[in-house]
């Protein structure tokens, strides 16, 4: 059974019990999750990173970097979304979840939808 390492745009302070960040690039945090099969390992956060330098692959860059190959997200555009799948993160579209832990659970229960361009919005925090 594969270990993953699961990323969530979250408001602070992040965590299971934190709000989801409504848009991927502009959150405060990221908090990332460790799962093996339906059991998390470990929680932790990552901060965001600013956008000014690299744009809006700046933090699909960062998560890539620090491991992640997964990411809950509830929006994002085009460009970032192409920049995941070129880097290997499968992306999840987690919008609606009441807080960064269900949608883990969901995730984990193999009940999220894949994140695909119908979900993609301008960017820059617009939805």
């Amino acid at each position: 059974m594969e270990t993953i390492i699961i990323a969530i745009p979250s408001e602070n302070p992040g965590g299971l019990d934190a709000n989801i960040g409504a848009h991927f690039g502009h959150c405060d945090l990221y908090t990332i999750v460790e799962a093996k099969g339906r059991e998390i390992i470990d929680v932790r956060t990552l901060p965001n990173v600013p956008h000014q330098q690299g744009g809006c692959m700046a933090p699909v860059n960062h998560l890539a970097q620090n491991g992640v190959n997964v990411l809950i997200a509830g929006g994002m555009g085009m460009r970032p979304l192409m920049g995941f799948q070129q880097v290997g993160v499968r992306v999840f579209h987690g919008s609606g979840a009441p807080s960064v832990g269900h949608a883990v659970q969901a995730l984990l229960m193999g009940s999220l939808p894949a994140f695909t361009t119908e979900f993609t919005c301008g960017g820059g925090g617009g939805h």
